[in-house]
């Protein structure tokens, strides 16, 4: 027999000024089961607390009701305090009279009426809910952060210096990221290198790390605390043990014109290369597309020149399957294609640069060693032009994000032309000045009035050429969208930061949502900023949107504090709200058809088939099965079976029926 308590809290005035709360306790006090029935201003503080274990001792309670705001919020709390007295906290339930009834309705005997039937309905349900115990799950205590940029080395190195394992893959040969191709950084003006190399050198030290380089994840299998990594670790033609990285087999090689990734295109390479000075690992790569031996059977001048003798060209793809427990997503962005502008003239005139490849100009390890140069000519630019949102806020180009980073690298990209090239003229096309952080606003003020760069507010709409210069022409909207024409001898644009390529495959591969422009989709932008809807996968930096670097650190230590406190535990707890199939009786006996319409359904990939066989061996059928680990318990499974054979623990038809025939009744 039931023997329900039910508490009404008046949430101060939240519901109190609404529904009267004493007629709500008054009116549940004789509906049959509940055998305690009470109303306090405050139940989730101590004293309100305090009455419910008081009940639950002296009253025997079977269940408990809590009416007051929304679960989301207390039912943590008030389920704890259950347990505390003995009750199984899945005995106990809430009715949200705040959000459903107090703060939707005036007041007035209708309001109140509806909470009655709202609590009514929680305790119909409750009379029907059975002890439930979390889950526990083994638990591998290695993490794998996917991406070496600075998101990824953040990540990696919070993890590895709070003593758990970790795996770093980057597809590059060497970690770094986009940071690494910086010259500086702002709001601070200080040396990308100078602060990043440090911390990759770090990485490649320390013990709890593996780091694998130009390697990709193929295949993610399992479930939190319990998955498998397939990791492609692609040949090298190195071998990484005997390799010293001394440089003579780059030096020997005959292959010298191939544009540099690490430069942007504006400068060259080797067919065997290591992308920068400064790159961990230090240690070179064939390019088998580009080496004469690869593409003709002859060469081999790097082989011969090596003092290790560590070149290897029959290496092979390796596949490495690594078992491990969480998984951190910090894969980066990359900007827009040349071909996204032809307005712009970028492709078309060389003096047109993308932000990125004028990073690389001014870096004193770029291709003009920190010295601002023309690439069309090498001379020094008089006059540079920078365009803010080349394709960003664009809805024309189905780019309507802001990418968030180009109002601050223009003024910085600006403040540093004027400091190499005192007499030059910086002019700026922006749209909105967006420089929401610290010192940021500043940072902006500090170009226009102190280094003097003109701003001009309005969009431009073409770039040509006339008579060897670039002609820029654009509106001021700020002299009533007056058409402007400005001559340049160089153009910079600010190009939106979008998905990398491969970012829809990966996000597949991995079972993570995605937004429509290939971002990686967190579980709640507000609550759950760096967690998937896959339980044990987190994101961090700009794969989920473009970002600064000092959101992108804050980001990596938030997913990487989050894996942590996942690998606290000896084994991983559960909540059990979790789908089940029907094996009330034998296995043979299972209402479960076979159908498997669950499991094409399932989000979450946690329906698994489960063969029923005699004793002899003999199979006499296949059932559905549920993995406990993989189910996030949303239901989609329940809607979908034709034989009503699954159903959701704590939330089965039979409670739901009960709570629907209380309000028909």
């Amino acid at each position: 027999m039931s023997r329900i308590g039910v508490f009404i809290c008046h949430c101060g005035e939240n519901i109190g000024a609404t529904v009267d709360c004493g007629k709500v306790s008054k009116a549940l006090a004789s509906v049959p089961g509940v055998v305690h029935s009470v109303d306090y201003k405050y139940m989730c503080s101590d004293p309100g607390q305090n009455l419910i274990r008081n009940a639950i001792r002296e009253k025997n309670l079977s269940g408990v009701v809590v009416a007051a705001c929304s679960p989301r919020m207390h039912e943590p709390t008030f389920r704890k305090t259950c347990s505390e007295s003995g009750l199984n906290p899945y005995l106990c339930e809430m009715a949200n009279l705040r959000e459903h009834c107090s703060w939707v309705h005036a007041k007035g005997d209708a309001t109140t009426d509806k909470a009655v039937d709202l609590v009514s309905m929680m305790v119909e349900k409750v009379k029907r809910n059975k002890p439930l115990f979390p889950i526990k799950v083994p638990l591998t205590k290695t993490a794998l952060v996917i991406g070496g940029g600075i998101a990824g080395i953040q990540a990696a190195l919070d993890i590895a210096n709070a003593g758990q394992k970790v795996v770093l893959v980057e597809r590059e040969p060497s970690i770094g990221g986009h940071m690494s191709q910086l010259s500086e950084t702002f709001p601070t003006l200080d040396c990308s290198q100078c602060i990043l190399t440090p911390r990759m050198v770090e990485v490649a030290q320390n013990p709890n790390i593996t780091l694998y380089t130009y390697a990709e994840v193929e295949h993610l299998s399992g479930f939190i605390g319990n998955f498998t990594a397939r990791i492609r670790k692609k040949a090298k033609s190195i071998d990484e043990k005997l390799c010293t990285g001394c440089g003579e087999c780059a030096t020997a090689c005959p292959i010298k014109k191939i544009p540099s990734e690490f430069n942007t295109g504006l400068g060259m390479r080797g067919a065997i290369y290591v992308p920068f000075p400064q790159a961990v690992p230090n240690k070179p790569v064939i390019d088998r597309t580009r080496c004469t031996y690869f593409k003709s059977g002859k060469c081999k001048f790097c082989a011969s020149k090596c003092p290790a003798q560590a070149i290897r060209f029959d290496q092979q793809d390796e596949f490495l399957d690594i078992p491990v427990g969480s998984v951190v997503v910090t894969t980066g962005f990359t900007i827009k294609e040349t071909s996204f502008f032809p307005e712009y003239g970028y492709g078309k005139y060389k003096d047109v640069v993308t932000g990125l490849q004028f990073e690389r100009i001014l870096s004193a390890s770029g291709p003009t060693l920190g010295e601002v140069k023309r690439p069309s000519d090498g001379t020094v630019p008089r006059k540079i032009v920078f365009v803010a949102c080349a394709g960003s806020r664009d809805p024309a180009k189905g780019i309507e994000y802001c990418s968030k980073i180009c109002c601050m690298y223009t003024a910085k990209h600006a403040m540093l032309y004027k400091h190499k090239v005192h007499d030059g003229d910086a002019t700026v096309f922006y749209m909105d000045i967006r420089a929401a952080g610290k010192g940021y606003d500043e940072f902006v003020r500090r170009a226009i009035e102190e280094d003097h760069v003109h701003y001009i507010r309005g969009r431009v709409s073409r770039i040509y050429e006339r008579n060897g210069k670039l002609i820029v022409r654009g509106a001021d909207t700020l002299l009533g969208a007056q058409q402007v024409e400005i001559e340049a001898d160089m153009v910079v644009l600010a190009t939106a930061g979008v998905a990398n390529e491969g970012a829809e495959e990966l996000a597949q591969k991995l079972h993570v949502s995605y937004d429509a422009h290939h971002f990686f989709s967190e579980a709640h932008p507000k609550l759950r900023p760096v967690e998937t809807n896959t339980a044990g996968i987190f994101l961090a930096g700009a794969c989920q949107s473009p970002k600064d670097i000092p959101e992108t650190v804050s980001q990596a230590s938030a997913a990487a504090s989050k894996v942590i406190g996942l690998f606290s535990s000896a084994e991983l707890t559960r909540e059990p709200v979790i789908a089940v199939v029907n094996r009330t009786a034998p296995p043979a006996y299972s209402t479960c058809a076979g159908c498997f319409m669950c499991q094409s359904a399932c989000p979450f990939h946690a329906i698994e088939r489960e063969e029923i066989r005699t004793r002899d061996g003999k199979l006499m059928k296949t059932v559905a099965r549920v993995n406990p680990g993989l189910c996030q318990g949303c239901g989609t499974c329940v809607a979908f079976c034709k034989s009503k054979s699954i159903d959701l623990q704590g939330y089965s038809n039979e409670q739901l029926f009960a709570e629907v025939l209380e309000v028909l009744n």
